[in-house]
């Protein structure tokens, strides 16, 4: 399992993110990465993303007032 802060990206962090789980993570680890929420609109992006990409998402929840968390596990090959 490895975690992953975002959040220094605002709302530019889904590129990144698709990258740490495509080159950092092997097939089914987990990664934890946490983002700034602002309108929430990036709660629904990135779990579409993940959920275009094939792999898994675990868990989404808001982690304080401005943060948000997913946990994704990256699918095996």
């Amino acid at each position: 399992m490895k975690r992953y802060d975002l959040r220094h990206l605002k709302d530019n962090f889904y590129d990144r993110m698709t990258e740490l789980i495509q080159s950092d993570l092997k097939p089914g680890e987990v990664g934890i990465f946490l983002f700034e929420i602002g309108d929430f609109s990036p709660i629904q992006k990135s779990a579409d993303i993940i959920k275009e990409s094939g792999h898994e998402l675990m868990n989404s929840l808001k982690f304080n007032e401005v943060d948000w968390t997913i946990v994704v596990k990256k699918k095996g090959n």
